[in-house]
């Protein structure tokens, strides 16, 4: 039975430094030539190292060229290694939206990753086009689960020969892609779905495509099956990576990503035995790694953290051909994304001003609670628009702004999805069905939770939430008492027969996004009114003299959203 646990950075320090303290001295590259790597004789196993959730945080964590150099470490050692991905990589920094995700294919190909699968952020420029970007990749995309058409968009799996070991590598996307990206992206003109996720017969369909991969790739071969799964655990979704485990056989480890989260643990299969899954978190502060002993088979299969808000590359002084290609790639954004375009007199943020988990790292608040950052975001959409209200889900704003200068990067990375504004008429009932919606995970987090400008409401969490959903995930109903109370607009109750209009992105107000379909018939005002990352700029310049103030003092915002019954 393989052990699971947890390494501590005292052993990842170890390994950072292992080639400085008992290895010669590199010999240094002429200019345009690549890094030499020290040949070692092969040892006969196998590590197999892998990623998730990186979302462009490649200067983050370890840092690229951090994982690079401790795979080369490896290498050193006479392992064999192979590095995996399992998705969400292209987007979530302003590298990643300026390049629509290109140039961090470009890097995964310079680090020559050997195999990906691709999370629900990898649609965020349009599905057809990120299926187009994958041609890129030197390395296959692999998902068991994914069809357009009735037919698979990739391979569900592959297969990895290393020192005459057959390692199958199984590919896992999660059903809620659908809403977690932008559902239009999955239908045609006409809005039907073309894209499937294999989610329905209660998720028997995902089961049964997980279960043909593996029995296939068993039949070609295959020593040990990886899952590389997009999956997580949710508070609020139905399905998670124990489900999976649970209803299939023949996996031997899962490497898991999506929910952020770094759990270990050792989960039963449906023949009763046991299964490793690991998570490394996100943004590249965590990195699994499975050893695979030629006499033992796998040995050990965990993850290295490093949650330093330091980027270990830069820590240890780390240089290599990675590490070159970054400071290449960020050189030629650095002059535009350097831009300042404003100033703020306080923080605003997106996250608990106090309180920290486990592991040290912030709470992230915008997704279940009212936010200084969320104001302004919400203010900007409502100036810009002049409509009656503003909507935005609380997963559209990524990141905090700190005291001082604002630069086109700190927009950028607040807003890096490059949404449209949109501005809709909608009846008052429309709007509480959509509160309502937004508050079904409260006090638990959900992208889909609601910030607002132009309005307030309440959220009384003591009432379970009455939401519905259909096979696809999306809003199909509300029953029983209602969670969301006493909603107020421009200081008058909310009138449920009124027509409003409502300012927003185009991802939450029209395309359905987050599984939102209470808009649904809604009539259009404006569509592609402006960029969100523009019209931040502008609400700062037009109608706050280029200065952010008093009005946005308190972190926790201005008593828009009240949470109740706790």
């Amino acid at each position: 039975m393989t052990i699971i646990r947890k390494l501590t950075v005292l052993l990842l320090v170890a390994a950072l430094i292992l080639t400085a303290a008992c290895g010669k001295k590199e010999e240094k590259p002429q200019s345009g030539q690549e890094t030499p790597v020290a040949e070692a004789e092969k040892n006969g196993d196998i590590i197999v190292m892998y990623t998730s959730d990186v979302h462009c945080g490649i200067t983050q964590g370890f840092g690229y060229a951090g994982l690079e150099h401790i795979r080369e470490n490896y290498e050193k050692q006479g392992y064999e290694t192979i590095l995996v991905d399992c998705g969400d990589s292209i987007q979530g920094e302003t590298i990643g939206t300026i390049t629509k995700g290109e140039d961090i294919i470009d890097l995964m190909n310079k680090m020559k990753y050997d195999v990906a699968a691709p999370g629900n952020h990898e649609f965020d420029y349009g599905a057809d086009y990120f299926i187009e970007l994958t041609k890129k990749a030197d390395f296959p995309y692999v998902c068991c689960n994914l069809t357009k058409n009735g037919e698979n968009v990739f391979e569900p799996y592959t297969i990895k020969e290393v020192q005459g070991v057959k390692i199958a590598f199984v590919g896992i996307i999660t059903p809620q892609t659908v809403t977690s990206s932008t559902p239009a992206y999955f239908q045609d003109e006409n809005g039907n779905f073309i894209y499937d996720f294999k989610q329905g017969n209660s998720f028997g369909d995902l089961y049964e495509s997980v279960q043909n991969a593996v029995d296939a790739a068993r039949a070609q071969g295959a020593n040990y099956v990886y899952a590389l799964s997009h999956v997580g655990k949710e508070a609020f979704y139905e399905l998670s990576y124990e489900d999976i485990i649970r209803n299939t056989s023949g996996i031997d480890v899962f490497f898991d990503g999506h929910s952020h989260d770094y759990e270990l643990a050792a989960v039963q299969n449906a023949d009763g035995e046991d299964v490793e899954r690991v998570a490394v978190g996100s943004k590249l502060s965590g990195i699994g790694i499975s050893k695979i002993s030629a006499e033992n088979g796998i040995e050990e299969s965990t993850s290295i953290t490093w949650n330093n808000s330091i980027c270990a590359a830069e820590v240890f002084g780390i240089e290599n051909d990675i590490s070159k290609a970054i400071d290449d790639k960020m050189a030629s954004l650095e002059e535009e994304l350097g831009r300042v375009v404003a100033k703020t007199n306080y923080n605003l943020t997106i996250n608990d001003p106090v309180v920290v988990d486990d592991e040290g790292n912030p709470v992230r608040m915008v997704r279940r609670a009212e936010t200084n950052m969320a104001d302004f975001c919400t203010d900007a959409i409502l100036q810009q628009s002049g409509a009656d209200i503003a909507l935005l889900n609380g997963g559209g704003i990524r990141a905090d702004i700190r005291k001082g200068d604002i630069s086109y990067n700190d927009i950028l990375s607040v807003f890096p999805f490059n949404n449209q504004m949109c501005v809709i008429e909608a009846t008052g009932q429309q709007i509480l069905d959509a509160l309502e919606w937004g508050a079904q995970a409260a006090p638990e987090e959900t992208g889909g939770f609601l910030q607002v400008a132009g309005m307030t409401y309440e959220i009384d969490i003591s009432v379970p939430s009455g939401c519905k959903r259909d096979e696809n995930n999306m809003q199909a109903g509300i029953e029983g008492e209602r969670r969301v109370k006493n909603v107020m607009i421009g200081g008058e109750p909310l009138d449920p027969d009124k027509t409003y209009t409502v300012a927003g992105i185009e991802y939450v107000l029209m395309n359905n996004g987050d599984g939102l379909t209470a808009f649904d018939g809604a009539k259009v005002v404006k569509k592609q009114a402006k960029l969100d990352s523009q019209l931040l700029i502008d609400y700062i310049t037009d109608e706050l003299g280029g200065e952010i103030g008093d009005a946005y003092a308190d972190p926790h915002g201005q008593g828009r959203i009240t949470v109740t019954g706790q």
